[in-house]
């Protein structure tokens, strides 16, 4: 007889166990009225994790993605938003992010079908292709493809080019999207087992391009070539903008030299050992003049040294994490001692970051802005101050506190300028990356 299966025996035996322990009776009381998270809130964590903070960086109002899947953009805007609000002494102002998603989106249609073309003789069944064919229009991304959009593209006022009801909601959209490159992908390659070229499947990309621009100009209105803005300063004065481009805007109120900033991750797998540069291969949004995803793999004290050395500076650093891992959404805690569900479902979660990564248990998930940190004595950091973009009914007024051994567990990605390197670090980056698999964790998107 086979002793595979979950006999009868088995259960009645799990069944009084369980009653036998008083403290799971409980639980079980608390979970079903009340739910987990509720039900392993810890009341004393909230006491030691406080916001307060020995180092801060001046924020903007926090944001609110909605239902989209944009941080990576709006947590790239808030840091690059504090550079137009210092030079022209703003109380607040954002950036529209109705404006990057438009061309994300066009430049990823435009990838994906470059993507097809470039797998067209591979197996429809091989992995490669059914991961390109997952989700093709998905909202997430990675910092060097919003760096790519914006050397591009330039940035606008949110006024110029404000939300819709399909910027703050964009699934249906994607669904119509994604189904429509799906029927082009197919489109390929049936023609192409006929004995088309890919000359000539580019031309019928042409056609293929034309309908995708129209349904995001449908959805999200038409992008500003040109455009005046106008606004008032801390001090009431009058401030307009006339006839400027989107890359103009760009240049003259956040100067960034996009080159000098750099990302750094952290993935202690025996796969990608530190020091080393890594990309991701088939994964980006703009085609042709983009910056290649690269970042170097560091351990997670040197993300916690340059991270510190940047906001010291007065500087904020976008970063990426697994948001969703043992934290309090609601009350904005990203804490390793918020939530007891040990103690609830009485066992240890022992996985380390390594295994996490290697058995798919944890990957970047989400993108937000670092702007403070509460230094011990020694400089050592206790806990971090975190601007997210869920609007201002989460945390305090939308503001996060992250303890350190989270920020150490959960957080894989900082954005840096180049010179908080040091020489040895600098040198490593320059160095040519290792090619990733498209599926490996480190080509996550942020949402």
């Amino acid at each position: 007889m086979s002793k595979t299966g979950i006999t009868t025996e088995e259960l009645n035996r799990l069944s009084e166990e369980f009653d036998q322990d008083r403290a799971n009776l409980l639980a079980m009381n608390a979970v079903t009225n009340n739910g987990i998270i509720a039900s392993a809130k810890s009341q004393a964590a909230k006491a030691r994790n406080q916001f307060g903070f020995s180092v801060e960086v001046e924020a903007g109002k926090v944001c609110d993605q909605k239902q989209s899947g944009r941080c990576w953009m709006f947590a790239s805007y808030n840091v690059m938003r504090l550079e137009i609000m210092k030079k022209l002494n703003l109380e607040n102002m954002e950036l529209s992010q109705n404006y990057p998603l438009f061309y994300d989106k066009l430049e990823k249609a435009n990838y994906f079908l470059e993507n097809m073309l470039e797998v067209m003789d591979e197996p429809l069944d091989s992995r490669t292709v059914q991961f390109l064919l997952q989700a093709p229009m998905g909202d997430g991304g990675q910092w060097d493809m919003f760096r790519s959009l914006v050397e591009k593209y330039g940035v606008v006022p949110k006024e110029v080019m404000p939300e819709t009801a399909v910027s703050g909601a964009t699934r249906e959209m994607d669904t119509f999207l994604t189904t429509k490159l799906r029927e082009y992908a197919s489109h390929f390659r049936k023609k192409h087992a006929a004995g088309a070229t890919i000359d000539e499947l580019r031309e019928d990309k042409k056609e293929m391009m034309k309908t995708i621009y129209r349904m995001l100009v449908i959805s999200l209105g038409k992008p500003p070539v040109r455009f005046t803005w106008e606004t008032r300063d801390k001090d009431k004065n009058f401030i307009r903008e006339k006839d400027i481009t989107p890359q103009e805007f760009f240049r003259k109120y956040v100067g960034w030299n996009l080159e000098d900033y750099v990302t750094v991750i952290n993935a202690p797998t025996r796969d990608k050992p530190y020091g080393r540069t890594y990309t991701v291969q088939f994964l980006g949004n703009v085609r042709e003049g983009a910056y290649p995803v690269k970042y170097l793999n560091l351990p997670m004290d040197d993300l916690r040294d340059l991270a510190i050395r940047q906001l010291k500076d007065g500087k904020a650093v976008w970063f990426g994490s697994d948001v969703g891992q043992f934290s309090d959404r609601r009350g904005g805690y990203l804490t390793s001692d918020i939530l007891q569900v040990s103690e609830l479902f009485h066992t240890e979660f022992g996985m380390t970051k390594e295994e996490r990564l290697d058995y798919g248990d944890s990957m970047m998930t989400h993108a937000m802005v670092i702007t403070g940190v509460d230094l011990d004595d020694s400089g050592r950091p206790l806990r971090w101050k975190v601007e997210n973009s869920w609007g201002e009914d989460v945390g305090e007024k939308g503001f996060y506190v992250m303890d350190d051994k989270w920020f150490g567990e959960f957080a894989y990605q900082i954005l840096l300028e180049r010179k908080y390197l040091s020489e040895e670090q600098a040198a490593q980056f320059d160095s040519d990356p290792i090619v990733l698999k498209p599926w490996d964790p480190m080509g996550s998107l942020a949402w």
